[in-house]
């Protein structure tokens, strides 16, 4: 249950999502409310998200794959 009035807090993660805490409404490109029942939501910044607007830690699997590919040699 929510409390009315409470303040919004927007908190940034870096190479994450955002976290949004507080008596806030999440909207849609069209203006439509989108439901929630929790007063935390993490908002996906990568595009990645298999549930957007949810983040659901794809951000995560990129970045590990991005560090265990091999370096590229040069054959000069």
């Amino acid at each position: 249950m929510r409390k009315p009035d409470s303040p919004v807090v927007i908190t940034e993660y870096r190479n994450g999502p955002l976290l949004v805490r507080g008596d806030f409404r999440l909207l849609d490109a069209d203006g439509q409310e989108i439901p929630t029942t929790r007063r935390t939501v993490a908002l996906c910044r990568c595009g990645r998200s298999g549930q957007k607007p949810w983040c659901d830690s794809s951000h995560k699997l990129v970045r590990q794959s991005r560090r265990t590919a091999s370096p590229s040699t040069s054959t000069d």
